[in-house]
């Protein structure tokens, strides 16, 4: 039996809380590599009441329900905007991830540069070598890193051997796209991709063998080619589909539903994770593929729907193991950390709290079951308190896990 100290005005009373049953919930969280140059730069995190969040991390987990951060990694990175994580900047934001009790993600892109369907270079140190080389440096890389964390106690739970490689990885210099491969079709530059997805995939057997291998991709919005680089990479080592999923780029909701449940049917060996979403708080990009802004507003309250939508979508579906938000911690209240502003964080640009947006992917945590019963040493407190026993008024509930009339409950805004 688990005793809960709930303070109200003028009494004091003790609730001895049954259990909850835990279902199994997915992983939910985001990646926040960012976060540490917000941190550099004296950036104010505030809660949506407005006090200062002191560290970020713990309050992803214990206020928006996060169990899971992912973190990029660049071979040796530009300097661009978002381009700064090296093994020696990802170290110690990996400690902190495992050391608050969250699962890590760590992100390979093998590149010095943002590496997603348009862009997958190959490092400039790695340009010259002739494709054995090629294949037993990727290896060694990846290997050392990955003995660098272990060593540091931030050993990855999931690796993701490329970012959005749904065309390959290692094409060549940058602006060759020699050995750039085409869903649907053939070439010879799928036998060199999927040889060399191979040797990054052991080396995390040989470093990390209890992690779980992700392999992303990001056509979700065209089945014919997200079905077709899955099947060529039947044989492959790997444990977990990977998807990026953005609306202006990839459709409706039930696009993404329809390819999440043809994915199951032909890969019913291999759960799915979607490692990427977001949505915009302020404009819209004028390039978008699909314009939704008639369904969800550019704007913090177009945010929370979209996200709330995207979680009932996939919250039946066991197969669908968890939910990633893209650049959450993104604050631009007052500081130029990240040029230009990408509207897709989830704290306010001008005040710099947190919006209910952040709060929307706890539904998906299975842990948070309600409890059966309450007893306790005086008669349940009506009305409703956090788990610290802080009354909440109705004006300020984001949801969450709650104590509502002497039950734990979870409260799901809408």
């Amino acid at each position: 039996m688990k005793r809960i100290t709930v303070i109200l005005t003028g009494m004091l009373c003790l609730l001895s809380i049954a259990p909850a049953v835990r279902a199994q919930g997915k992983m939910v969280g985001g990646d926040i590599s960012m976060l540490p140059r917000y941190e550099a730069a004296r950036v104010a995190y505030k809660t949506p009441a407005g006090q200062t969040i002191p560290d970020l991390i713990p309050y992803l987990r214990d206020e928006a329900g996060y169990n899971i951060a992912r973190v990029r990694l660049f071979v040796d990175p530009t300097g661009a905007t978002g381009v700064v994580q090296d093994t020696a900047y990802i170290r110690p934001l990996c400690q902190r991830i495992k050391a608050a009790g969250l699962n890590l993600l760590l992100d390979f892109h093998y590149s010095d540069t943002w590496a997603d369907p348009k862009a997958q270079w190959t490092p400039a140190a790695w340009t010259a070598l002739d494709e054995q080389q090629l294949a037993d440096t990727l290896y060694n890389y990846t290997r050392l890193v990955l003995e660098h964390l272990v060593a540091c106690n931030a050993a990855p739970d999931y690796i993701q051997t490329g970012n959005e490689i749904s065309y390959g990885i290692l094409w060549g210099a940058e602006g060759k796209t020699t050995y750039k491969c085409y869903p649907t079709l053939d070439s010879n530059n799928w036998t060199r991709f999927i040889s060399l997805l191979t040797r990054a995939g052991q080396a995390c057997r040989d470093v990390c063998p209890d992690a779980r291998i992700i392999i992303h991709t990001e056509r979700a919005a065209n089945w014919s080619a997200t079905y077709d680089i899955y099947r060529r990479l039947a044989a492959l080592d790997y444990d977990i589909i990977g998807l990026s999923y953005y609306p202006e780029w990839h459709n409706d909701i039930a696009t993404l539903t329809s390819t999440l449940n043809r994915l199951h049917s032909s890969f019913p060996t291999k759960p799915v994770m979607i490692v990427e979403t977001g949505y915009y708080n302020n404009w819209y990009p004028a390039d978008a593929t699909y314009d939704f802004t008639s369904t969800w507003p550019a704007s913090a309250a177009g945010q929370k729907a979209f996200l709330d939508d995207l979680v009932a979508a996939i919250a039946p579906l066991d197969h669908v193991i968890g939910l990633l938000y893209w650049f959450p911690e993104e604050n631009p209240c007052n500081n130029r950390v990240y040029e230009p502003w990408y509207n897709h964080g989830l704290f306010s640009p001008s005040t710099g709290r947190a919006v209910d947006a952040l709060f929307a992917f706890k539904a998906l945590r299975g842990d948070l079951t309600p409890v059966t019963s309450v007893s306790g040493e005086h008669a349940a407190p009506q009305g409703t308190y956090t788990l610290d026993g802080r009354p909440v008024s109705d004006n300020e509930r984001t949801g969450g896990i709650l104590i509502q009339n002497g039950q734990k409950t979870l409260k799901i805004n809408r």
